[in-house]
């Protein structure tokens, strides 16, 4: 192939130079598009960014408070490796907004799995982790979190409840922060689930009895998924119940702690 022939004899330059950013929120970054040297063609590049570090904070101490007030229902919100996760500032904000106002009190107990869905610097409420479970435990007498959380606690909401951590509590294990606090439960205390998983996990025989432990067994008050497209793509029940439907069934109970009843008795 010569010149002449009107092609260029040697291979076009490939352009890498890139005008600007269109997204780089989850470390991939999308440049505008621009056209092919050798054609007519709209050419996307895309190129892995480094996203930015997540400030940790140092584990909770021996000194941590957790006073109860009286004027106050406390709840205990914990979240495990579902990606239902992604939710927890909106349900956290539907929960108050229900809610007789500054009534509700409310910590977040997160699983490492969990951890991956949220910016715990995004919240205003406490979270623990592992690391405060171990480390505000130094000597005798020092506090054990899962028995002050349990303490502590008016109430527990689970949401979401993914199929390793439901297996886990209805055969009795305790091998993180969440499932030590269930296992440590007061059985006077409502303990709230929403399950999150998918539709073949919910499917399976197991997965309808450990809900029917947790529910029977237990007494704790399931909110059952929903159906819907989950994020594998597939169609099927499996996700996560509404947040305004969440949402509603705690608030009831904390409007219900806090709620006047007029003596008819004497009418």
């Amino acid at each position: 192939m010569d010149e002449s022939d009107g092609f260029a004899a040697k291979k076009p330059k490939l352009d890498i130079s890139f005008n600007a950013e269109l997204s780089s929120n989850d470390g991939v970054v999308a440049k505008k598009p621009r056209l092919s040297e050798c054609s007519n063609m709209q050419i996307v590049d895309v190129a892995v960014k480094e996203p930015s570090p997540v400030a940790r904070r140092l584990p909770y101490g021996p000194d941590h408070s957790f006073i109860r007030y009286g004027n106050k229902y406390h709840l205990l919100l914990c979240v495990t490796g579902s990606v239902a996760t992604i939710k927890l500032k909106e349900l956290i904000d539907h929960l108050i907004k229900l809610s007789p106002s500054d009534r509700l009190d409310i910590r977040i107990v997160a699983t490492d799995a969990a951890r991956r869905f949220f910016d715990e610097n995004s919240l205003s409420q406490i979270v623990y982790t592992e690391a405060d479970e171990w480390n505000m435990w130094q000597n005798r007498g020092d506090p054990i979190l899962h028995i002050e959380l349990r303490n502590w606690a008016d109430a527990m909401l689970i949401a979401p409840l993914d199929a390793n951590t439901l297996a886990k509590i209805a055969n009795g294990l305790c091998d993180n922060l969440l499932t030590c606090v269930v296992r440590a439960w007061h059985p006077n205390k409502q303990i709230f689930f929403a399950p999150a998983m998918n539709a073949a996990m919910w499917e399976n025989p197991i997965t309808h009895q450990h809900r029917r432990t947790l529910r029977d067994f237990f007494h704790f008050r399931e909110i059952p998924p929903i159906e819907k497209q989950l994020m594998c793509g597939d169609q099927g029940c499996g996700a996560m119940a509404t947040i305004q439907m969440i949402a509603s069934i705690v608030a009831s109970d904390v409007k219900n702690r806090f709620a006047v009843y007029s003596d008819n008795s004497k009418l």
